[in-house]
């Protein structure tokens, strides 16, 4: 006899059917049915290997008998009691010799006592199913991934080197802390530099500025010189903020910008001309936005200029203005206020300079307005 234990009680609960099931027929027809309730439901995988182990042990397929013993109550005691009613039953309709217990879980599998309790018992079949779903899906994902070489440089590659790094980082600095922390910051830049897209923007930039050289583009001569003039800038502010003692983080900062704000402004006057320069060569007529940069580039330059002057004019850290004797004009001295405004004036006038220079010219040249 081959009996397949369905402890959990599936074949009542999804088809209706009473057990215990008996005979070849009858479990494919329980196959069917179930398979047609539950589709993922192993109980089916373990009805067919049950029926297979059937036909292997007989010379016919009625010489063996197959069937399906299963739980029908709530509680694991009774499920229990329900499968040694039915084996009962079975042993007393059929007498067997012994049997082969087919069972596809761990639970199903306590039931193998009970059987044994019944009649020699000489083999316990169990089947695995091979392709369950996530574990299925689990694999096809991760041979997916390892066949896809970028997945791997970026995923693989920086585990491996911190798994390497981390040992010899432990060994050198002999502090666990320092090496996590370590690590935590290469993964939190490389994580940073992925996300942003940088490896694409930096090949992009080397492109343009390939192709800016090759077309001997003016713009890739200012560009140079923009980044040169902010660095001058940056070494500025410092030398500004070096001399202060005792200022607050709000008076350095403001220090390092006036110092610095007049060769930043100068580095983007320098970029928008040499753009504006390219754009006048290869095109007829200019666009607006071009026309207006510079312009806007120094104005924000002085309305910047003028406020960091009016915090660190307040807190002593430059001297005022001094203005000198002029027809008309005795000599004085601007006040914070009077500065600030100044600038602020200027920087206006010259961007409403900017705006009526772009309309005229492009108004002559017919140019499009919009960038």
């Amino acid at each position: 006899m081959v009996v397949c234990v369905d402890r959990a009680g599936d074949v009542a609960r999804s088809t209706g059917v009473t057990p215990p099931v008996v005979g070849r027929e009858a479990v494919e027809s329980l196959v069917i049915d179930l398979g047609q309730s539950d589709p993922a439901d192993s109980s089916v995988n373990c009805f067919l290997e049950a029926l297979r182990v059937g036909a292997d042990l007989g010379d016919g397929p009625d010489d063996t008998v197959v069937a399906v013993v299963s739980g029908t109550a709530d509680t694991a005691v009774g499920a229990d009691r329900a499968l040694a009613e039915q084996l009962d039953a079975l042993v007393a309709a059929h007498d067997p010799d012994s049997a082969v217990v087919v069972v596809d879980t761990a639970g199903d599998e306590r039931v193998v006592p009970i059987v044994e309790s019944r009649l020699p018992v000489d083999a316990v079949d169990r089947v695995v199913v091979r392709q369950a779903r996530d574990i299925e899906s689990t694999y096809y994902l991760l041979k997916q991934f390892l066949a896809d070489e970028e997945l791997r440089e970026s995923v693989l590659v920086p585990l491996g080197v911190v798994l390497l790094v981390f040992p010899i980082l432990l060994t050198v600095t002999a502090s666990l802390a320092l090496a996590v922390a370590s690590i935590t910051a290469v993964l939190g830049a490389f994580l940073l530099y992925k996300g942003l897209n940088v490896d694409e923007r930096l090949q992009d930039l080397s492109s343009q500025a390939r192709d800016a050289l090759y077309s001997g583009r003016v713009s890739i001569v200012t560009y140079v010189i923009a980044v040169g003039l902010t660095l001058v800038g940056a070494f500025a502010g410092a030398l500004g903020v070096s001399g202060l003692s005792g200022a607050g983080a709000f008076v350095a900062a403001m220090t390092f910008v006036y110092h610095s704000v007049p060769w930043l402004a100068l580095a983007a006057l320098a970029g928008a001309t040499g753009r504006l320069i390219d754009e006048f060569i290869r095109e007829e007529a200019l666009r607006a936005s071009y026309l207006n940069l510079p312009f806007g580039t120094v104005a924000v330059g002085l309305v910047v200029r003028g406020f960091s002057a009016y915090f660190v004019e307040q807190a002593g850290v430059i001297p005022p203005v001094r203005t000198p004797a002029l027809p008309f004009v005795a000599a004085g001295t601007l006040a914070p206020e009077e500065r600030l405004t100044t600038f602020v004036l200027l920087g206006v006038l010259v961007s409403l300079v900017g705006i009526r220079v772009s309309s005229r010219v492009t108004g002559e040249s017919g140019g499009d307005e919009t960038p």
